[in-house]
Order: structure tokens, then C-alpha cells, then sequence
């Protein structure tokens, strides 16, 4: 395996290493794993999942999973299989594919609860990464995001959510995709760098056959004016609290405490 730094995720929860170079883990797949709605013992693929960050926040929060990576790079899998170990997860498998061309024709697991995925999105005609890790982690296709908004109708059960963590300037054409592969309860959330600057990054959320409307949400603002988290983002980031994206999860949070509505 490349030489590795050691480091950790959510506040020294998880034991987490990746390469030395190439793509680094940011703050993507904490926060992408706290707005997966899932439930115990339900059943969650991540399309991309690299070294397993993703994986490793989701299962902290909701160990009984049954989770699932797909990731074209070997040695991202082999990495991801060491994360996985060093953390006691047992609860899930690694499939190595080019999502979702070279899926399985008869895939070997039943239909999926939930997907996430953090898809590639620097431009195609972009200069290349010296780092091919990195630029295949990175590096959009033409039809990257809509592939694999599509390559995820073969994996969700009817009503199963996808949940995507993109660009800002990328929200109109994942709606556009999701609508056109019949996903319904669209939902945008919008992660404020600091209150008053504009959103670069965005949580968008559909489920699979479902023609409810869509949404935007309040979001969620990360930083302080000082550059510290602000409270709310540190109990995700740290302390693993979800993200509540769906209208149920909406809902019922404001019957809990219709104070903060």
C-alpha cells in the first residue's frame, strides 16, 4: 500500500488514513453521511466511496447497517478495507466497479434503502491532476453526474432516497437528472460557509418513484465569523448528530420541539 498519514474523523471517533497524496478527505463525507435518512438494519450503498470516510461516519452513527461500497480504484479499496478494520466495522462490502458501467449483470445483493455519493465534478477539460488518484476521484465525465443519478435507479427500492453532496453550480442539472429518472421530494440544502456568504456547497436529496414537491431547506451554516464551527455544525461533525433532509424527518423534528421551527 502507498505511504499513508494517520489522522482521525468526528473528533477522534474514527481511526482514519489515507495516501499521502492525492485526494484528501474534507468535511464531504461527514456531513453527506449525517443527512442519509436511514434507519436500523436497513440497507445503504455509497456510489465513490474512496477510502471509506463516508462509510465509517454512517456506520458510527447507525452501526447496525447493512452498508455497501462501490469504488473503481483498487487501491482506494484497499484502503478503505484496512479504515474499515482498524474501526471493527463488520457490517460492510466493498465492490470494486466503474459505477454503473460495470456493475454486475445480475447484481449480487437485493434493492437498496438508500445511496450517497460525493460524485466527481472538476470539469472534463480541466488540466489534469499530476495525481491519478486524485483526478479519478475528482475528474467529472460528460455525463458523470447523470450516469450515476441514473446508475442508482437499478440499485434503490421504490421510495429508497438518494443523497448527493455537489457544487452549488451544479444544482440545476442534479434536479434536472433527478426529475428526469423519477425521483420525487426533492430537497436542496444549502451549507453556508459563514452567515451572509453565498453557498458553495450543496446537499441535495430525492426519492426513487415518489412525485412529491420540492423543497429548500434553511441549511446549515459551518463556521463561525471567527472561523470556528458553530454549534449546530459541531454536533454533526463531532458528535455525529444527523442531518434532518427529508420531509418526515422535518416534520417530526418540529413535533418534538415546535419551539424551534
Amino acid at each position: 500500500m502507498s505511504s499513508l498519514s494517520s489522522g482521525t474523523l468526528m473528533a477522534g471517533k474514527i481511526v482514519y488514513d489515507q495516501f499521502l497524496s492525492g485526494n484528501r478527505t474534507g468535511l464531504e463525507p461527514v456531513l453527506i453521511a449525517a443527512a442519509v435518512p436511514a434507519r436500523a438494519k436497513q440497507r445503504v450503498a455509497e456510489i465513490g466511496c474512496g477510502a471509506g470516510a463516508g462509510l465509517l461516519c454512517l456506520s458510527q452513527r447507525l452501526p447496525e447497517l447493512d452498508l455497501w461500497g462501490i469504488e473503481a480504484d483498487a487501491p482506494s479499496i484497499e484502503l478503505a478495507r484496512h479504515n474499515l478494520a482498524a474501526n471493527k466495522r463488520e457490517n460492510v462490502t466493498l465492490l470494486q466497479a466503474t459505477f454503473p458501467y460495470d456493475l454486475p449483470g445480475t447484481l449480487p445483493f437485493c434493492r437498496f434503502d438508500h445511496c450517497f455519493a460525493n460524485p466527481p465534478w472538476h470539469p472534463t477539460e480541466g488540466t489534469p491532476s499530476p495525481h491519478a488518484q486524485r483526478d479519478l476521484a475528482r475528474r467529472a465525465l460528460t455525463d458523470t453526474l447523470e450516469s450515476w443519478i441514473k446508475g442508482c435507479t437499478r440499485l434503490l427500492r421504490h421510495k429508497g432516497s438518494l443523497t448527493l453532496i455537489l457544487p452549488a453550480s451544479l444544482m440545476s442539472r442534479a434536479c434536472t437528472a433527478l426529475t428526469e429518472h423519477r425521483f420525487g421530494d426533492v430537497t436542496l440544502f444549502p451549507l453556508w460557509p459563514k452567515t451572509g456568504r453565498e453557498a458553495r456547497l450543496m446537499l441535495i436529496q430525492g426519492r426513487y418513484g415518489v412525485k412529491g414537491p420540492s423543497r429548500i431547506l434553511s441549511g446549515l451554516t459551518l463556521h463561525t465569523p471567527e472561523g470556528g464551527f458553530t454549534p449546530e455544525s459541531s454536533r454533526i461533525l463531532k458528535e455525529g448528530e444527523a442531518l434532518r433532509l427529508s420531509l418526515q424527518q422535518v416534520q417530526a423534528a418540529t413535533r418534538a420541539n415546535p419551539g424551534n421551527s
